[in-house]
This record gives C-alpha cells, structure tokens and sequence, in this order.
C-alpha cells in the first residue's frame, strides 16, 4: 500500500554519532530519504559534527533549522534522531519549542548507553588510552568528512563519550526532560510545550547463527560482540543502545527486529525479512501528517 508522507512540515533526518550526509552512492539514512520524498514529504539532513557534545550538536541542529525554515517558509519541522543524534533533536525542542512540531527518536539512548559506560571506566582521563581513541576518533570523523565532501565542522571525541554515559545522559535530562518516561520501561507524554515526542527503537534477538545473511555483515558481526557489555539491559539491546533506554514520549515499539545500524537501513538491515526499516520511517511519516504535523 502507498503511504502519504507528506507531512506539513519538513522533516530532518538527525544523524548520530559518526554520522554524515552521503559518501558517494551510500547515504547515512539509506533509501530513507528518498522513500520518503517520493511518497510526498520534503526531507533535509543537517550537517552535525560527527563527535561532540549533546549540546554543540543541538545548537549546529538549531542553526540548521533555521536555515531550512526560511529555505521552505515554513514555521516549524519534524525531527527525527537516530542515535546521539535523537538528544541533539531533544535539546533542540526544549530550547526552541516553538519551532519544533515533532521530535522522533529512532533508537536513541535516552538514558545513555551501557557500551558507552564501559568505554568510559576503559578510558582513563588523560591517560595514553584515551588520548590515543580521542586521536584516532577524531581522523576518522574528519576522514568522513573529507568523503562526503562536506565543510569539516568541529570535532570533540571525549565530548562524544561523556555525553553518551548514564551518567551524561543523567545529566541531560534534568536539563532537559520533555517527554521522558515517569517509570523505567514506560511511556512518557507524548505532547510537551507543543511538541509531540515519539520514539521506536530495535533489539538483537536469538542468536548469530539465527541471522543468515546478516552473520557475514561486519557491522552486524560489531553490534553483538558489543552487545556483551550490557549488563542491566543484556538480552534488551540493539548492540549500541538499550530497549528500555530507548524509550520517550510515545513508543510506538522498541523490539524492532533491528540492529543499531539496522534501524537507519545500514548494512544488516537491508537484510531483515521481517521488518523493512525504510517502510518504518514512511509509515511514521504518514503517522505525521494524520496528526497535521
């Protein structure tokens, strides 16, 4: 069935950690955007820094939307956030909700990261380790850069990691709490300040050998060898992010069949027969406009 994607508003399509725009053929959001240009919707990605802190990348994504506001004559947009990229989307409409319509957080860890913990208590402060993954972070994330052709913006790794932690995220959300669940597991408001906050996240499930095509994928290979480091979340993750940590405003589901990758169409997800993770972020959109945002 052809879905209608043409919401009222522009949607932006916020990547996350390592994220980019298109590196030749291959877009961060595979087939995502033009799924959805093609079923009506006017779609954008903003450039971010690829590494920094939830806060510098809420206030590149506030510039940007600005530019798209008066690129369109629109008045407001659809966020939706993948990764670090759905706390950039949230610090965004808490500080300018009146420009903001709807926040969507695909796969996003709103109560941090359980692997990003790990790397943390891994990585002395100041110690060779960490100055060594801050180096090494930092010429990868310009080295995308330099393949998307895309302007270098300012990159801080240790920023990155921090803003990942439970801790850091704790931190975020006293600041910033807008449709975060009263309880661990739940649901939070769905309406805040005039923002409508949705979110959907996927899990690891079964075992390697249950994954067929996906067992050769190298990034998918990734996700469940990191999937170890999860302790309170550890059968409930996507490899990157917990189903629980997920969950904001209203959760339209967090056990997508999905890797963390997989729930923007990278790699292994292209090779899921029980979901298709383009037809997810269509159908949101259709969601979107029956609400008339």
């Amino acid at each position: 069935m052809q879905r209608n994607a043409q919401t009222q508003y522009p949607i932006l399509l916020v990547h996350g950690l390592f994220g980019f725009d298109r590196i030749g053929t291959l877009e961060h959001f595979h087939d995502i955007r033009p799924a959805l240009r093609f079923a009506g919707a006017r779609v954008f990605v903003p450039q971010l820094s690829a590494t920094h802190s939830n806060e510098a990348r809420g206030e590149q994504l506030l510039a940007q939307i600005e530019r798209v506001l008066e690129g369109t004559g629109h008045d407001k947009v659809n966020l939706i956030g993948h990764s670090q990229g759905a706390l950039a989307s949230r610090y965004a409409a808490a500080i300018a909700p009146h420009i903001v319509a709807s926040v969507t957080l695909v796969s996003g860890p709103n109560h941090g990261s359980e692997l990003a913990d790990f790397l943390r208590k891994a990585l002395t402060p100041g110690s060779l380790p960490e100055q060594t993954a801050e180096t090494v972070a930092t010429l990868f994330a310009d080295f995308l850069s330099l393949l998307s052709g895309q302007p270098q913006m300012p990159q801080n790794a240790i920023a990155a990691l921090n803003a990942l932690t439970t801790e850091g995220v704790g931190a975020f959300n006293l600041k910033y709490p807008q449709g975060l669940p009263t309880q661990w597991g739940g649901m939070g408001q769905q309406k805040v300040g005039g923002v409508h906050y949705y979110s959907w996240s996927g899990t690891l499930q079964g075992s390697i050998l249950d994954d067929g095509l996906n067992a050769l994928d190298p990034l998918h290979f990734l996700s469940r060898a990191f999937s170890h480091y999860f302790i309170n979340e550890a059968d409930q993750n996507d490899g990157l992010v917990g189903r629980f940590s997920s969950h904001l405003g209203k959760v339209i589901r967090s056990d997508y069949p999905l890797d963390h990758l997989g729930s923007i169409n990278q790699t292994a997800g292209r090779a899921w027969k029980s979901v298709n993770p383009v037809e997810l972020y269509v159908e949101h959109a259709d969601r979107l406009r029956k609400a008339g945002l």
